[in-house]
């Protein structure tokens, strides 16, 4: 029985590979998550065959007994990590030297062309340390909007975002999960990188337009400046880093440079990728005055 590893466990990527994992092929595997505060974990994911495991890419200490008799990995940057070479490498030193068979990163659409974010550093790194892996990277996720969003939303009916005109591929998390589902579990995936999309490229006022229709009130994409976006993001007290790597992702976006579509998703899943229409029906209480 292999022992996979989760970080990133109570995350979007990771409770939903998690589920694959639990329910589709729990047999032939253990699954065990990472993460900082087990009990809490706990609540969140409430599956009674998930393992749990005390981890924190900040504390080195943890990083040996974590990895014990682990077969394979999935491995998500938390947001709020932009210090790669302090807090990410040494986790990857630690893979590397107790030969985990296989390490699947979630990176980023078009990355590979983008040394300004840290999904860049971290798949260079890997490479140069000689770990099996496989990268994932997938466009922006359609989930940003009930997580990081879903206030602006939810509360002031708009979408706060300094991305222009450009229009921005959207990939629903539920596809990623799927995908890191079978690389983790399906041999012949090794080293190899997946560009993961949806199937249309959308603006943010296209993105209001639909949500305006399914929520049945109007919501407004605002622009703002850069400036503006990072004043408000500090007063809502989010971390420096994840400010700027998100102002980084919107300009790339802002410049038509994240709409990009693939068929990964048909070939690997062999069907076509979530709608944003779908995602919005599936996900539609989130945004709900109410709730």
């Amino acid at each position: 029985m292999e022992k996979i590893f989760i970080t990133g466990a109570t995350g979007n990527v990771g409770k939903e590979t998690i589920k694959e994992l639990i329910n589709n092929n729990y047999k032939d595997h253990q699954v065990i998550a990472g993460v900082r505060d087990i009990e809490k974990a706990k609540k969140q994911l409430n599956y009674n065959e998930l393992s749990f495991r005390k981890f924190d890419f900040k504390d080195q200490s943890l990083f040996k007994d974590v990895l014990e008799d682990i077969d394979k990995i999935l491995l998500v940057r938390p947001p709020a990590i932009s210090k790669v070479k302090k807090y990410i490498f040494p986790f990857l030193k630690e893979i590397k030297k107790h030969s985990i068979k296989h390490t699947v990163f979630l990176s980023l659409q078009g990355v590979e062309r983008n040394p300004l974010v840290p999904h860049y550093r971290v798949e260079k790194y890997i490479k140069e340390v000689g770990i099996p892996y496989t990268f994932l990277r997938p466009s922006f996720f359609m989930q940003n909007l009930t997580t990081t969003h879903l206030k602006e939303i939810k509360e002031d009916d708009e979408i706060f975002i300094p991305a222009g005109n450009g229009k921005t591929n959207f990939i629903d998390v539920r596809d990623i999960a799927k995908v890191a589902f079978l690389t983790l579990t399906e041999k012949g995936h090794i080293n190899k990188a997946y560009e993961l999309t949806g199937k249309n490229a959308l603006s943010y006022y296209e993105i209001a337009n639909i949500l305006t229709e399914k929520l049945d009130r109007k919501i407004t994409y605002k622009d703002p400046s850069i400036i503006s976006f990072y004043k408000r993001k500090k007063k809502e007290a989010m971390n420096t880093g994840k400010i700027i790597v998100m102002i980084g992702l919107y300009t790339v976006a802002k410049f038509g440079m994240a709409d990009s579509t693939t068929n990964e998703i048909e070939k690997l899943l062999g069907r076509e990728p979530i709608s944003f229409s779908e995602f919005v029906e599936d996900y539609r209480e989130y945004w709900m005055k109410n709730k």
